[in-house]
């Protein structure tokens, strides 16, 4: 992995940790962006795919098709663990066999929106450098057949964004939000 990629990745991971200390206890049952998921199952994921980009990482074969428990316990303290284990990993792995951090990069990006969206911390503050990456990597991965119901339902139809809007909303269209109800001035 580059001096760059792992600078973003480790952006995107502390970006990601501050929010998720940033919810308060009484906005875990809030709605998402993500349909169908509030904020606890939306940390609950976010969590989990460390735990399957740190195994990844390892060589090993992921369980991404797995459920996701609900988070036990301090969720700041759960993230910062799961983080610190991917980073030792991911710096510890055969450079030829590591997976790339882009999809890992696009991710959190994606989640950090969501879950400032959801509790109204400030989009603003997002790093907007790991929000490029991501648009840029995402555009050349996300075909249209991984959309909708016949690409597993996970991600949706894309969302038109006016291109002089701010990176994190575009991303946000690019991966079938609508950023527009979830704006909250920011």
């Amino acid at each position: 992995m580059s001096d760059d990629s792992l600078d973003l990745l480790e952006r995107a991971l502390d970006q990601t940790g501050t929010l998720i200390a940033g919810v308060a206890p009484e906005q875990h049952a809030l709605p998402t962006p993500c349909e169908d998921w509030d904020v606890a199952a939306l940390v609950g994921h976010v969590l989990g795919g460390l735990d399957n980009f740190t195994a990844s990482a390892r060589g090993e074969k992921p369980d991404w098709a797995g459920g996701r428990p609900p988070v036990e316990g301090d969720w700041t303290d759960a993230f910062a663990a799961k983080a610190g284990t991917l980073l030792d990993t991911w710096r510890a792995a055969d450079p030829e066999k590591r997976p790339g951090a882009d999809l890992l990069i696009t991710e959190q990006a994606v989640h950090a929106w969501d879950l400032a969206s959801a509790t109204g911390q400030p989009v603003a503050a997002l790093d907007p450098a790991v929000a490029e990456r991501a648009l840029t990597w995402s555009h050349g991965m996300l075909k249209p057949e991984y959309r909708g119901a016949g690409g597993g339902g996970a991600i949706g139809a894309e969302v038109p964004v006016p291109d002089d809007a701010p990176v994190y909303a575009r991303l946000a269209g690019w991966f079938g939000r609508d950023p527009a109800p979830w704006a909250q001035g920011n």
